[in-house]
């Protein structure tokens, strides 16, 4: 329960952080009805449930709960320990995503992209398994701790692919076209930030700097987030294409790059490393692009 409770506080955290920063108009409550005349830009639902009979012009997200499309949906569905029912006249223009729940197609459903189901029966057996784990005497528990922080970025780079895949292949082509000047305001923009959060600590002593420390706090998680999954995003479409793949999704993508960074990450002291550079690179793509907003923030005109 504490680590589902901990993923949904990240999530929460990204989700508002994004919407602040882009403006969009999102849908984030407990239950959602999209009635047949209603026209919804993304729908996100947290522990309730979803029924669209209208249009979601993006995506539908629902952690826990339930999601039933009668409408049209243009990019992804995506639901997390969420039952999954798409009727006969759903229209899906994307992917449709199962981690764990049941997904149900009845005849004459359009899915014109992937459809990816991993079935588990809740997040809860998800989790209670890693934890158990533990228990085994030749398992370190710091392997175990490295599999659930896994899992937390697998579900987070999941739910960012569904709702900016295309903030994170602009924000993913900077790392392609300029890798240096890249790694280069990342690293820059690290060590600031770094010496903002020394800083903002010492004026907590004094109440003033706990605002200031909060939102840095704040920022640094999203910027966190958003640039690691646009790692995850830059390999695994370099791979999906080396293998033949010619436009692969971004939650293909993202579910690729995921498997291969972490792999790397849990070889000793070279995992570390690696990880390292992979957050200054995810630092730098994401304020060079603006959060995948722009081409270039840095460049004039």
């Amino acid at each position: 329960m504490k680590h589902k409770k901990i993923l949904l506080i990240l999530i929460s955290i990204t989700l508002v952080g994004f919407t602040s920063l882009w403006g969009q108009s999102f849908v984030i409550q407990k239950d959602v009805y999209v009635a047949e005349d209603e026209v919804q830009k993304n729908v996100i639902a947290l522990g309730g449930d979803v029924l669209i009979k209208g249009k979601v012009k993006e995506s539908v997200v629902a952690i826990g709960g339930s999601i039933t499309i009668e409408g049209e949906v243009g990019e992804v569905v995506l639901g997390i320990g969420s039952p999954i029912t798409l009727k006969s006249t759903a229209i899906i223009k994307g992917d449709v995503v199962a981690l764990g729940g049941s997904l149900l197609k009845e005849p004459g459903t359009t899915i014109k992209g992937d459809t990816i189901y991993f079935k588990v029966e809740s997040l809860k057996d998800v989790l209670g398994i890693l934890s158990g784990l533990s228990f085994a005497p030749f398992i370190p528990i710091l392997i175990i701790i490295k599999l659930i922080a896994v899992f937390i970025w697998f579900i987070l780079a999941l739910v960012l692919a569904a709702i900016f895949p295309r903030q994170l292949a602009l924000a993913s082509a900077q790392i392609r076209k300029s890798f240096w000047s890249t790694f280069g305001i990342g690293l820059l923009a690290i060590i600031i930030f770094t010496g903002l959060i020394i800083f903002s600590a010492f004026l907590s002593l004094i109440l003033i700097g706990i605002p200031l420390l909060l939102a840095l706090i704040l920022i640094g998680v999203i910027i966190k987030i958003f640039g690691r999954v646009t790692v995850f995003y830059f390999f695994g479409d370099s791979l999906a294409r080396a293998f033949g793949s010619k436009n692969p999704s971004s939650l293909v993508a993202v579910i690729l790059g995921l498997i291969l960074v972490e792999f790397v990450g849990f070889i000793p002291i070279l995992g570390s490393l690696f990880l390292l550079v992979m957050s200054i690179i995810g630092w730098g793509s994401v304020l060079r692009s603006k959060f995948g907003t722009t081409n270039n923030w840095f460049k004039k005109g």
